[in-house]
This record gives structure tokens, sequence and C-alpha cells, in this order.
């Protein structure tokens, strides 16, 4: 199956941007839908972006619409999280998801089965 290696956590200022990077290895990387959740110190894990396995559609939770914006390089077999404008309440681990194609009527926010360890993302006031 696929492993997911993510990248490009740090600390940054708040109105700063970031970067992540997941590396997939194995499977067939352009059949999967790709995801990013992410999640805090005694919070829930929250979805935050997905892109559609074909790269047509794309899905954002509220809290970051405008700032993240999710991209797919197939030929890199890479998934990325541009993240500008952040905010403290963005600190969390984030990691990426992916989700067979098959599973893509049920929505980008489900199905996701294959998981990477995640990157620290924090973001100071």
């Amino acid at each position: 199956q696929v492993q997911l290696v993510e990248s490009g956590g740090g600390l940054v200022q708040a109105g700063g941007s970031l970067r992540l990077s997941c590396a997939a290895s194995g499977g067939t990387f352009s059949r999967y839908t790709m995801g990013w959740f992410r999640q805090a110190p005694g919070k829930e894990r929250e979805f935050v972006a997905a892109i559609l396995w074909s790269g047509d559609n794309s899905d954002y939770a509220d809290s970051v619409k405008g700032r993240f914006t999710i991209a797919r390089d197939n030929a890199k077999n890479t998934v990325y999280l541009q993240m500008n404008s952040l905010k403290p309440e963005d600190t969390a681990v984030y990691a990426c998801a992916a989700a067979s194609w098959v599973r893509s009527a049920y929505g980008l926010r489900t199905g996701y089965n294959h998981w990477g360890q995640g990157t620290q993302v924090t973001v100071s006031s």
C-alpha cells in the first residue's frame, strides 16, 4: 500500500506562510484522493483540505478557505498544502492521508485509510 511522509512543518509567526509536502510511495498516486488533516493537543482531528484523485476538484474546511491551497504533482508523487496568513489557531500536527479513487463517491472528507505520521506546525502570536 501507499506510504506517506510529510515535511515542511515548523515554527512561523502569525501572518506568515508555510508549504507542507506529502511524498507518497507505493501504490498508484494518481488514483488516490489526497487529504490534509490536523490535530491540536487535546483536540479531535479535523479535516483541512483535500484534492480529488483526478485533480479536478478540491475541498476546504471553512476555517482555512481563502488561506490554504492544496495541490498535487503526480510526476513527483507529492501533494502540497500551501498555508498563508497563518493564525495561532492553525497550530497542530498536520497529517496527509490517501483514499482510493473508488471512494470518491462518498465525498472528499471521508474514506481515508492511509496516513502519514504528521508534521508539526506552530504559529506564534
